[in-house]
């Protein structure tokens, strides 16, 4: 059993080190075929766009066949294929097709991945951290080691890369045993939304996050053109990858240990996250050399780990008991996919018309904007003025027969 918990290590060591590739040197090989920035904006947008709908349709097919393993081997397959086939493309309408298909297989992975890690050690002694913690090992050093082989090689080399970490990846899970047990019937996040709409104070607390978050898809899409825009290698690349990614497990076991679950307590740290995010933002726009961007990213384990483990915790605070799976669904929905559109996008124009500067200069207004905004709610809140709304005893005795 002992090389079962190794082998989930591994998987996700290889899937994070796969994902890395495409989140962070895929924008290379899209400017090196002739596409502009918000080409490229537009390109990762898209994944955005189809992982709204991906998501829910594999968690549909996991609930119904109780199968995480063969659902997920399905999904690397279908991402290695489709890979492929992005890679090989030789025309925009083909990239822009072939990325559509891709995203529909591999935007999922980490959710997927997250439940294949709490399915295996259920009922066991082991901590989920301890797995996801080679998932972020995984991301890091790969984009540390990849770096100076792109420097020597090309990008062209990346398709290759691609291809044997999804391998590595699809080895580690087949050599995972069955489960001997049901990974349970999730219910469906998205039956209430229409309550969460109901809740000014959430959705005060969604619309700020989104001011926060798209400046944040603009970075992670755009910052290893950035290095290369001013001088830097792709090596260089590498070590900013690391350098944002190393300590992200750290942040999420001190917030976990330390933080007190309070509303008053979290906004007030999502506050301070976002004044954070506000003064990386200004860094990044006043940088000069590639090696002060790859410095600068060391802020986002702290700022990305502690915003988005302080809003999951804070959503499950203001959402009643019910509806926290859709709370938690609108939460990463609003996080990964719709700031995800719109950060692509729009940073691709700011940084195709007036260059990475302005991209960065409004990067400091929206999250400013949002910062402000928490430290209102927060206000509202240590004042007496929120007050937290109330479960309803009928719904809760439904939800739980």
């Amino acid at each position: 059993m002992q090389s079962s918990f190794t082998s989930l290590k591994w998987f996700n060591f290889f899937v994070y080190g796969t994902m890395v590739l495409f989140t962070s040197f895929f924008q290379l090989y899209l400017q090196d075929v002739g596409m502009n920035k918000l080409e490229i904006g537009s390109v990762i947008s898209l994944g955005a766009l189809v992982s709204i709908f991906a998501n829910p349709f594999w968690g549909i097919w996991t609930n119904r066949y109780q199968n995480i393993r063969r659902i997920v081997l399905i999904m690397l397959t279908g991402t290695l294929l489709l890979s492929q086939l992005v890679f090989q493309a030789n025309t925009y309408e083909m990239i822009y097709i072939s990325i559509i298909l891709f995203f529909f297989f591999q935007g999922p992975l980490f959710a997927q991945s997250n439940t294949i890690i709490l399915s295996y050690i259920d009922g066991t002694n082991y901590r989920f951290n301890s797995f996801r913690l080679w998932g972020s090992l995984g991301w890091a050093i790969t984009a540390l080691a990849v770096g100076p082989i792109i420097d020597r090689t090309g990008v062209s080399i990346l398709s290759y890369l691609f291809a044997a970490l999804l391998c590595a990846s699809m080895v580690s899970l087949l050599v995972l045993p069955k489960l001997n047990h049901s990974i349970g019937m999730a219910p469906l996040p998205f039956r209430g939304f229409g309550k969460l709409f109901a809740n000014p104070f959430f959705l005060c607390f969604i619309l700020f996050g989104i001011l926060v978050s798209i400046p944040n898809t603009m970075n992670t899409t755009f910052m290893s053109l950035y290095i290369t825009d001013l001088g830097g290698s792709k090596t260089m690349i590498g070590l900013a990858v690391f350098l944002s990614s190393i300590l992200e497990v750290g942040v999420f076991v001190l917030c976990e240990r330390f933080l007190k679950r309070k509303i008053s307590v979290l906004i007030g740290c999502l506050t301070l996250v976002s004044a954070l995010y506000v003064l990386r933002w200004w860094l990044m726009a006043d940088a000069t050399m590639p090696l002060e961007v790859a410095l600068i990213q060391i802020l986002h384990s702290v700022t990305f780990g502690g915003f988005f483990y302080v809003g999951a915790q804070l959503t499950r605070l203001l959402v009643p008991r019910p509806y926290h799976s859709s709370g938690q669904a609108l939460y990463t929905l609003t996080w990964s996919g719709i700031s995800g559109i719109l950060g692509g996008i729009l940073g691709g124009w700011l940084y195709q018309n007036l260059g990475a500067l302005s991209m960065y200069q409004g990067s400091v207004f929206l999250t400013f904007i949002g910062t402000l905004g928490f430290g209102f709610m927060w206000l509202f809140v240590i004042r007496g003025r929120y007050q937290p709304v109330s479960e309803e005893p009928e719904l809760v005795e439904e939800v739980e027969l």
